[in-house]
């Protein structure tokens, strides 16, 4: 039982670490991006921005249902009672 909690940990803390290095990454990208349209075409700068916003939106929602699910991982682990039913432990 200690390894599954064990390995639950182990893949919470890569759920979480690497959700937000790649949205880091991510959002590193799309800002150079933003800024060298930006540079390039001065006049279409609002309407990058503002796509550029939709997307930096939809990233950290990718971050954040990773730690969600991270989370429920966490607290209320569906794993530990797979194991307890199938080694017959109370």
């Amino acid at each position: 039982m200690e390894t599954v909690i064990g390995f639950t940990a182990i893949a919470v803390a890569l759920l979480i670490g690497l959700g937000a290095l790649g949205v880091g990454i991510g959002m590193g990208l799309l800002g150079g991006r933003f800024l060298e349209g930006a540079a390039r075409q001065p006049e279409l700068a609002p309407m990058l921005q503002t796509k550029m916003f939709l997307v930096v939106a939809l990233l950290d929602a990718v971050a954040m249902i990773g730690v969600g699910i991270a989370l429920f991982f966490a607290f209320a682990n569906p794993f530990i009672g797979q194991l307890q039913a199938a080694t017959g432990a109370v």
